[in-house]
């Protein structure tokens, strides 16, 4: 071998990006595979191999000994000192194996261990490189399909995207550009592979810190990320800065920077709420986009009751309870902010009393109150007959949305269930409801102009007016009495068209309100 050797290391280890080392001890590997092939020894062999002139010299071990028994590791005194004059008995003397020996099989030998040496090395450098990326974003190209999994074009690796860390409702095919959160790092003996999720919470986290710069410049912190990737995710943000909004800002313009994110997750719904020390506070915020009505908190267990409006209720369970159940997981998720908080069971407005006559229950159904009319009682702490009573037609007027008529229609149904009540006490027994109420409600629902749906709403679209149905607005009435803020927390309609419906909401007849 000559100095043309030591180039095409140099070259190689170049090409392929491996320390000349490596391919210099493959080699020197290669070689010692050769030589016990040709020899058909197993006894010790070493190699040399000079970096001056690329010369590999192999070379045998044997014990100098004055009678041999074992001819592959012993060699007679005198044929050792015709090799070397100074040799002794017991040392152990190199023989010098001439390379041109070795033949076609025991070459072509060293050059497959060397390729096999050249491949692990090649795998174990891609390894180290994409180790670097572990938890990151990574695009890719769906290549092809095999027993479920998406096999995905990485360049120089290649990725895999087992079907459990797919999205069910999610579908590709072969040539789609893929980005998916790099889970861990595979090495097997024919390369480096890359387990993809396009289910872990930390795809949410990443794509939210490319969308939004203030992340990563450290004004707005991610205090929690929960997902369903069936179809929707909370994530919890807090600014670290007083003059920047953490929800606007992770929403962007128009919505703009939320919506990139919705179609990169192919419209998997997002929830971004406010987080908040105050434990009271972030509950409210993690059960957006229901509306809470109040907390009770007890301190013995250090557990907490939440209580919506019935007008709520669905919101606030969500599709198969889902809202909820992603709220539980945020607020515990968070020690500093839960410890063993139970915000698992939601219950409705109606207060139960020592009667089994439900007030607000049966305001709900009544014809001409409803949903509405409740949820303003239990706003303002009017939860029993007794309480309407006591408030009368002026304290009733006080409450926003209800006018004098609305005011007089209640206190005379609240009358009414106040003596079925003090009927049951005397009686002792339980009675079934009877239509009386909603003939009270009858009697005075000619006197009230018909609630205008939110349907009929002018000057907006008809995507904004499905926000608002979906979000639990179901007249104008309702809109009338809320914030414009909080209508534009609403995901698809902006400030400016929350003013607008605000606007025409307070136009309808004073008797409606």
């Amino acid at each position: 071998m000559t100095i043309e050797v030591l180039e095409n290391i140099k070259l190689l280890a170049r090409e392929k990006n491996i320390d000349e080392e490596i391919l210099i001890n493959a080699l020197k590997n290669a070689m010692e595979a050769a030589a016990r092939k040709k020899l058909e020894t197993n006894g010790p062999l070493q190699i040399e191999f000079n970096r001056e002139t690329g010369e590999i010299e192999v070379f045998s071990g044997k014990t100098v000994s004055s009678e041999v028994t074992n001819p592959e590791e012993e060699i007679l005194l005198e044929k050792a000192r015709a090799i070397n004059p100074e040799a002794k008995t017991g040392e152990t003397l190199l023989i010098q194996l001439p390379i041109k020996n070795f033949g076609r099989i025991a070459a072509q030998l060293a050059k497959q261990v060397i390729v096999q040496k050249v491949r692990e090395a090649e795998i174990d450098i891609l390894c180290k490189e994409f180790q670097d990326k572990k938890g990151e974003l990574i695009n890719g190209i769906v290549q092809h399909f095999q027993h479920g999994d998406i096999i995905v074009d990485l360049g120089k690796a290649e990725g895999i995207l087992p079907r459990r860390e797919q999205v069910f409702r999610e579908s590709f095919s072969r040539g789609d550009r893929i980005r998916a959160y790099v889970l861990d790092i595979g090495k097997t003996a024919r390369s480096t592979t890359v387990i993809l999720s396009r289910t872990h919470t930390g795809l949410i986290r990443n794509l939210f810190e490319i969308e939004v710069p203030e992340i990563n410049e450290g004004i707005i912190e991610i205090m929690g990320i929960v997902r369903e990737p069936n179809g929707r995710t909370k994530i919890a943000v807090k600014t670290n800065d007083r003059d920047v909004d953490a929800v606007g800002a992770c929403v962007g313009m128009r919505g703009m920077r939320v919506q990139s994110i919705v179609q990169e997750l192919r419209g998997e719904k997002i929830d971004i709420v406010e987080y908040s020390e105050d434990p009271e506070v972030f509950i409210k915020n993690a059960l957006s986009p229901a509306k809470i009505s109040r907390i009770i908190k007890n301190s013995e267990n250090n557990q907490m009751t939440i209580i919506v409006a019935d007008d709520q209720m669905s919101l606030a369970i969500g599709k198969k309870g889902q809202n909820v159940r992603l709220a539980a997981k945020l607020v515990k998720g968070h020690s500093e902010a839960s410890g063993s908080l139970d915000i698992s069971s939601l219950l409705p407005t109606t207060k139960k009393s020592t009667s089994s006559i439900n007030f607000l229950g049966n305001i709900s159904s009544a014809k001409g109150l409803g949903g509405k009319i409740t949820a303003i009682l239990f706003e303002g702490n009017v939860v029993t007959a007794e309480n309407v009573i006591t408030q009368g037609v002026k304290g009733l007027t006080t409450l926003p949305g209800i006018g004098p008529k609305k005011a007089a229609l209640i206190l005379g149904f609240a009358e009414k269930i106040s003596e079925r009540i003090l009927e049951e006490s005397r009686e002792g027994e339980v009675k079934s409801e009877t239509d009386e109420e909603t003939q009270i409600a009858d009697a005075s629902s000619d006197e009230e102009e018909q609630e205008i749906p939110v349907n009929q709403l002018r000057e907006v679209s008809p995507s904004v007016i499905e926000c608002l149905l979906e979000n639990g607005f179901e007249t104008l009435a309702e809109l009338s009495i809320t914030e414009k803020e909080e209508l534009a927390e609403i995901e698809g309609i902006d400030l400016e068209t929350a003013t607008v419906i605000i606007a025409q909401a307070k136009k309808q007849p004073a008797s409606d309100r």
